[in-house]
């Protein structure tokens, strides 16, 4: 960006101006799409990752870093409040590269019962391969967190709202309980908030991940992921995670989600005024049995969301007195504005049906107790809801009818 010197700028303006300039050769306005893959330097450079000064080097490999992948990280890092971002080609390559680049064999890792299904079962599957201990806890509970927390934990990660089961986790004082007892980082993958509605760095966290695919890029048409942190961390992250994990960003992606972020806080801000609209109307349907949405103030922790949240998102679950999968099968045939599909964070309105006992068997995996506790939020399942940008009366419209 151009140098500012008009002080501090709102969230909106950050949005649309941070990591942008005027191309100082062609005076483009937009940020240029630059594909190439290497570049040719002004100065001898070292053939290898490490003997490359990139700040004083320009870019030399599209692995090590490139100008339209760097515009990104810089637009995430300010909209976050953070020194440095790194973006990655999905937001569990994201995941992937932050838990595997600062973990070793030995060390402890700190999961939540249930969250993102691409973690919880990398977390399950993969990581004790390599020797990395992961135990689970029930997020909303400070007191269990703190007896989960061992001599050898090095990592507690934190998904609020957490996905499917829309609880909240206090970041800032789980910050404070897992730095106070030695814990080296916490992370805290915000997807469902966005910096719009909350920043974690603010409350105390280490490093704080985005499944850019979703709310940031916010058109379903570009896959990414990033994680931002403070500078000395992510610049070590990135000759591992980055050049030796390999799990670039395409700069087409990046153009793409570039494109979305600044209008992110028009679009949240749309998101927020649909999903109120359509909590509220399914909470007084009498086909309904729960709704859960932070920003109601039925929300078991609706206190946390007013202080933590700025924008309650798009997201909720809902779970209905019918039989779920028949209800899932009438929404495929019948909707016709709201699209049956996973993902979520979309311009356009998403919903799918999440069994317990599936994903209780595929990726979460919990003991009794961790089940009776996912079930108390979720029963035997729940429709989770991606409210788009769509006007809410026409939302219900096709929703009710399936109801």
């Amino acid at each position: 960006m151009k140098k500012n010197t008009l002080g501090p700028l709102n969230i909106s303006t950050t949005a649309v101006h941070a990591g942008e300039f005027v191309d100082p050769v062609t005076r483009a306005s937009s940020p240029n799409l630059v594909m190439s893959a290497t570049f040719a330097p002004e100065k001898l450079t070292g053939f290898s990752a490490r003997d490359q000064k990139e700040e004083a080097e320009g870019f030399v490999y599209a692995r090590v870093g490139s100008p339209t992948v760097r515009q990104l990280e810089e637009k995430v890092a300010a909209l976050e409040g953070g020194e440095m971002a790194l973006c990655f080609a999905s937001g569990v390559g994201a995941g992937h590269a932050l838990i595997c680049g600062r973990l070793s064999s030995g060390d402890h890792l700190l999961m939540p019962e249930s969250n993102y299904v691409g973690i919880a079962e990398l977390a399950r599957d993969t990581l004790p391969r390599f020797g990395i201990a992961v135990s689970y806890v029930d997020m909303t509970n400070v007191n269990a967190i703190a007896a989960a927390i061992r001599p050898n934990t090095k990592m507690v990660w934190i998904e609020s709202p957490s996905n499917p089961a829309m609880m909240l986790t206090d970041i800032r004082a789980v910050a404070e309980l897992a730095h106070a007892r030695g814990v080296r980082d916490v992370v805290v993958d915000s997807t469902y908030c966005t910096p719009l509605s909350t920043r974690p760095l603010e409350l105390g966290a280490d490093f704080v991940l985005h499944s850019l695919t979703k709310y940031i890029g916010g058109h379903g048409d570009a896959m990414g992921g990033c994680i931002v942190g403070r500078k000395a961390e992510m610049t070590a992250l990135n000759l591992e995670a980055m050049v030796h994990f390999g799990g670039i960003l395409s700069p087409f992606n990046a153009w793409l989600i570039l494109r979305g972020a600044s209008t992110l806080p028009l679009r949240m801000a749309a998101h927020e005024k649909a999903a109120l609209h359509l909590a509220q109307k399914l909470e007084a349907h009498p086909a309904v049995k729960r709704v859960l949405y932070p920003g109601l103030a039925s929300h078991p922790q609706h206190d946390l969301a007013k202080r933590q949240m700025k924008n309650f998102s798009g997201m909720m679950t809902f779970q209905t007195h019918q039989a779920g999968p028949a209800l899932a099968q009438r929404m495929i045939d019948t909707l016709e504005i709201i699209h049956y599909a996973v993902s979520l964070g979309h311009h356009r309105s998403l919903i799918c049906w999440i069994g317990t006992d599936d994903i209780q068997q595929s990726s979460f995996r919990g003991n009794a107790e961790a089940v009776a506790r996912y079930k108390s939020f979720a029963g035997d399942g729940v429709f989770r809801l991606s409210v788009g940008i769509e006007d809410g009366e026409d939302l219900w419209a096709d929703l009710v009818r399936c109801l």
